[in-house]
């Protein structure tokens, strides 16, 4: 079995994805013990007014925008580890998409919080329910607004691990 190794990056921190000679490889975790993980991350679609009145109104061509996106947000979170490479296949506990129309903002701001029980953080999940989720309202919308823009992907919390809290500011 091959020995975690590290190489440090510039700012102090580590890239855990890396061996000694520069190769990309999945981190082992399995001497870690299994903790409740929970990371939280948002975004938001900003739009032409009257885009946002048609999602705010259910009476897009397409149906209910929100809905699916939140459907999709789901599923994208389940299948990141068929998306992301180096990504762990989790059994995830939760996955909760949310939605907020700004209206002054011409924008959908989404949130998804993603929990497991398991040996690594939930990070990318929640990043790609939320990635997933936008995209979706894009794809169902872009028939009157191709100029909507996704902005402001982040991650907002993360608890559990070794490393503990951390939280946006």
């Amino acid at each position: 079995m091959k020995k975690q190794t590290v190489t440090k990056h510039r700012k102090g921190g580590a890239l855990t994805h890396f061996d000694r000679q520069g190769a990309a490889w999945m981190v082992d975790v399995g001497d870690k013990a299994p903790t409740r993980r929970l990371a939280r991350a948002g975004g938001r679609i900003v739009m032409q007014a009257a885009t946002l009145r048609l999602i705010a109104s259910g009476t897009a061509n397409k149906g209910d925008v929100l809905g699916v996106a939140r459907i999709a947000g789901i599923q994208a979170a389940k299948q990141t580890s068929a998306l992301i490479p180096l990504c762990h296949p989790l059994s995830l506990t939760r996955v909760e998409v949310e939605f907020r129309l700004r209206p002054r903002a011409r924008a959908v701001e989404c949130t998804a919080t993603v929990e497991t029980l398991g040996r690594t953080g939930v990070e990318m999940e929640a990043l790609t329910a939320v990635s997933v989720a936008l995209l979706t309202v894009y794809d169902m919308c872009k028939a009157v607004d191709r100029g909507m823009r996704i902005e402001a992907l982040g991650l907002l919390e993360k608890r559990g691990g070794k490393s503990g809290v951390w939280l946006a500011r």
